[in-house]
């Protein structure tokens, strides 16, 4: 049996569960970070990666009748800076933006993307305790 299931883009992507039902999903591959912010974010999902260093690609799924609050968005923000080179460190600055502003230069290395319209949120890393609170285990 070939392990390609277990290469493809959508077994990178990690998925979390936040106070009022708001689903973040996390890209752990290069190929998933591609994967999840060019196909699978809906343009009003909101997109956040961590500013200046390597970091997962990661998405709140956004219903279209209705907006995250800052604590939804922080609490997101803090997932991205956990899943990142900054895991450890102290407050760092979040890029967020809705998924309709980011995009994939031409013949760009997988899990590198440009995006517009960014606001930055200020957020300590959550710690593994709080994180594995939100994850949802995987279906397969």
């Amino acid at each position: 049996m070939s392990s390609q299931a277990e290469d493809s883009p959508k077994s990178g992507i990690q998925r979390y569960r936040l106070p009022g039902e708001w689903e973040v999903l996390v890209g752990r591959t290069a190929a998933a970070n591609d994967y999840l912010s060019i196909r699978l974010a809906r343009p009003g999902d909101l997109w956040f990666h961590i500013r200046g260093m390597p970091g997962s690609h990661v998405v709140l799924r956004v219903p279209s009748d209705s907006a995250p609050d800052r604590s939804t968005r922080e609490l997101a923000a803090a997932i991205a800076a956990y899943h990142s080179k900054a895991r450890t460190a102290g407050r760092v600055s979040v890029s967020c933006t809705n998924a309709r502003h980011v995009s994939k230069p031409p013949q760009a290395k997988p899990g590198t993307v440009t995006i517009r319209n960014e606001s930055v949120l200020q957020v300590r890393p959550l710690d593994e305790a709080t994180v594995a609170s939100f994850r949802v285990e995987s279906s397969h």
